[in-house]
């Protein structure tokens, strides 16, 4: 009911306007076409952006010895390949175990907008974010003594963390999840939809704006909003539960909030939900209607919304797989057990 009135008021305020204007009222807000605007939007100033640090942070992403097993690395489940997740309904870590709260990967495209990380939102930005999976025992599993053990072993890495942040830096576990940050902060996929809110009329078909147009008038932009089109917390499952609630013990934060996942690249981070319960993008925009809105949406109305949610394929940066330094003789040994 929320959301279908604030639906109405949206629609009062912007007759006249123009498409564009309608869904930036809706609180819809493009990527930056502008490099100094993004780099201002995407960087930390506590963790400033340079290229050794993207270059460092790039190899430490890629990095499968920074795992207990020697295998697993960011990108294993973030997979920038296949859409910046792994494909899987629970994420799979050390000694193939599944995710025992049976949460999937969110996609790491994107995710500098988010407000809060995790499905819980328990993490404020990225830097902190990337010390959970390291040390997570069905992810990684590596203690931040091993982490460090491994870097400070490879003389290379002393060298590019020193040409990162000066001959005099200390190598700690955070400086180490600081670094691979700073690399995530640059994957941002600017998309023709983002062109059309900067000013390009043509940048959308008449059949995707009729889509963008069925999605803020349905309410969808209650939770799917801002530059990340989700990355806030809200109520999952506000008007009638979840049909796949069972799968898993995930509840949300202890308000029952849940971190909204983004919409851009949503054809590729596929299965759907914080449990990847639903495989298909029909099925997840029926099922966003019933649970969240009150409403029934038709095959109509979902097709709209799917055909505009297809143009929110973003362009990739390009991603060249690093060369990493050899191991010697004083890096910690891998440990399956």
């Amino acid at each position: 009911m929320k959301a279908l009135m604030i639906s109405a008021l949206v629609a009062s305020t912007v007759m006249g306007a123009t498409l564009a204007d309608e869904a930036k009222i809706a609180g819809l807000k493009p990527i930056p076409n502008n490099a100094k605007a993004l780099d201002k939007l995407t960087s930390n100033p506590k963790n400033p952006t340079t290229s050794a640090k993207v270059e460092l942070g790039k190899m430490l992403y890629f990095d499968p010895r920074l795992s207990k097993s020697g295998l697993i690395s960011c990108n294993t489940c973030h997979n920038l390949a296949i859409g910046g997740v792994d494909g899987m309904s629970a994420a799979i870590g050390h000694k193939w175990t599944a995710n025992p709260h049976h949460l999937s990967s969110p996609t790491v495209y994107n995710a500098v907008f988010y407000s809060q990380q995790f499905w819980d939102g328990r993490s404020p930005h990225l830097e902190d974010q990337a010390q959970g999976p390291i040390q997570a025992g069905p992810e990684m599993a590596a203690p931040k003594e091993y982490v460090i053990g491994v870097v400070t072993s490879i003389p290379q890495y002393v060298t590019k963390f020193q040409q990162a942040y000066g001959k005099n830096v200390k190598i700690t576990f955070e400086k180490v999840a600081d670094t691979i940050a700073v690399y995530e902060r640059t994957l941002v996929t600017p998309s023709r939809y983002d062109d059309f809110l900067n000013g390009n009329k043509k940048a959308l078909t008449s059949s995707e704006q009729k889509g963008l147009k069925t999605f803020i008038d349905k309410g969808c932009t209650t939770c799917h909003n801002d530059v990340a089109l989700g990355g806030t917390m809200q109520a999952f499952g506000a008007v009638t539960p979840y049909k796949h609630l069972e799968v898993g013990d995930f509840r949300g934060d202890k308000n029952g909030m849940v971190r909204v996942p983004t919409l851009r690249n949503i054809t590729q981070t596929a299965p759907y939900f914080h449990n990847g319960q639903i495989a298909t993008l029909g099925e997840a925009i029926k099922e966003m209607g019933r649970i969240q809105l009150g409403v029934d949406l038709n095959d109509k109305e979902t097709a709209e919304i799917e055909t505009f949610l297809k143009a929110l394929e973003g362009k990739k940066p390009m991603v060249v797989y690093p060369m990493l330094p050899a191991s010697t003789t004083k890096t910690p040994k891998v440990d399956v057990n």
